[in-house]
């Protein structure tokens, strides 16, 4: 079994994040990024940015593995 790098691993966190999140908006309609770090719009677009990259790096992080 392979082991993650720490960006591996940091995207992962990320990803497995984002997935709580959309999970919470899509079961309780509540956004917890927009809760927490709403009074800084930026900010929050700032972390939309770096989950979904973090997730296109997980795809390929998945390719990787398979390939081994």
């Amino acid at each position: 079994m392979m082991k993650l790098s720490t960006l591996e691993y940091l995207a992962l966190v990320l990803t497995i994040i984002g997935a709580l999140n959309w999970g919470l908006v899509g079961a309780l309609g509540f956004n917890l990024v927009d809760t927490v770090l709403g009074f800084m719009p930026l900010l929050v677009k700032i972390t939309y940015i770096i989950v979904g990259l973090s997730g296109l790096y997980m795809i390929f992080v998945l390719i990787k593995f398979q390939q081994t």
